[in-house]
């Protein structure tokens, strides 16, 4: 499997083909080649800034010697007029690597932004919000990332890093004392130290998946009374089960499932629909 910054690479080459291709013919036939500038990226909107660190590395990935001043940090709140860096170097490669470099800022302080507004809501409480794979293709490493820079936690990355046990897969292995037993043979035999989940539908559900013997319940698209009821259940047999819920959560419903005691709440909405933080990049 290739690492994250292999995956990174991947990412900003694709980026860049799609975009730049042979040559950004605006830019060649307008700029001399060696004419040098700089650029700032202004912040036109409040929020949490994410991506710095992913910026650095569009710049240095199409011309080493561009110049980045950082002056403000990812996972810093952010307002309309702050200058988050400045980048100097060849006038042609700040106007090729600028709306790529914007793409990634924007969309991963969007994301930032969003999650740090799900975790306000659950302060004083001993619970976190989680994404999920409801990613844009190729961009999940960044997306991840921007959610823990907004101060929420990652589920699984991938399909490799933990067993999710979901209603399919239960119906296909013929019930849950199977499916939980086959993934925990599948481990042993392929020398696999993967944590296992199990999503529930009700409380019967919930009493197998405790006989069973997973690592976290997840209780899906239960509402705020039938969470209170489930997390006592399980508190009650096994107190160490992590809890997570799961299924339709938004910003307004968060706290009261929070403040039920689960562990955990995964919110599809902090990656799958959020709206960039506007911000622009300027000569000057």
């Amino acid at each position: 499997m290739k690492t994250t910054d292999q995956l990174i690479d991947d990412l900003l080459d694709l980026a860049f083909a799609e975009d730049v291709g042979d040559g950004d013919h605006t830019t060649l036939s307008t700029i001399p080649a060696e004419e040098m500038g700089r650029q700032r990226l202004i912040i036109k909107e409040e929020g949490i800034l994410a991506g710095v660190s992913i910026a650095a590395k569009v710049f240095a990935r199409f011309d080493p010697e561009l110049k980045m001043t950082v002056n403000i940090s990812d996972g810093a709140h952010v307002r309309p007029g702050d200058v988050a860096f400045v980048v100097e170097g060849k006038v042609r490669s700040l106007l090729q690597t600028e709306r790529v470099m914007l793409n990634i800022m924007q969309r991963m302080s969007g994301i930032a932004t969003t999650t740090a507004k799900y975790q306000a809501c659950l302060d004083g409480l001993a619970c976190k919000v989680l994404d999920t794979r409801k990613t844009t293709p190729g961009m999940r490493m960044l997306e991840k990332m921007a959610v823990k820079i907004g101060g929420g936690e990652n589920h699984r990355i991938g399909l490799v890093d933990m067993i999710l046990i979901k209603d399919n897969h239960v119906d296909f292995a013929g019930g849950i004392p199977q499916a939980v037993s086959a993934a925990k043979s599948y481990c042993k035999q392929n020398d696999k130290n993967l944590k296992i989940e199990l999503e529930v539908r009700n409380e019967d559900e919930i009493r197998q998946a405790l006989e069973a013997g997973v690592d976290r319940i997840m209780l899906d698209n239960f509402t705020p009374e039938r969470t209170r009821s489930a997390v006592k259940l399980i508190r009650s047999v096994n107190p160490d089960v992590e809890i997570e819920s799961s299924g339709g959560i938004t910003l307004d419903t968060l706290r009261s499932y929070g403040e039920c005691g689960v562990d955990f709440i995964s919110v599809g909405a902090l990656t799958h629909s959020v709206k960039g933080l506007d911000m622009s990049f300027k000569a000057f």
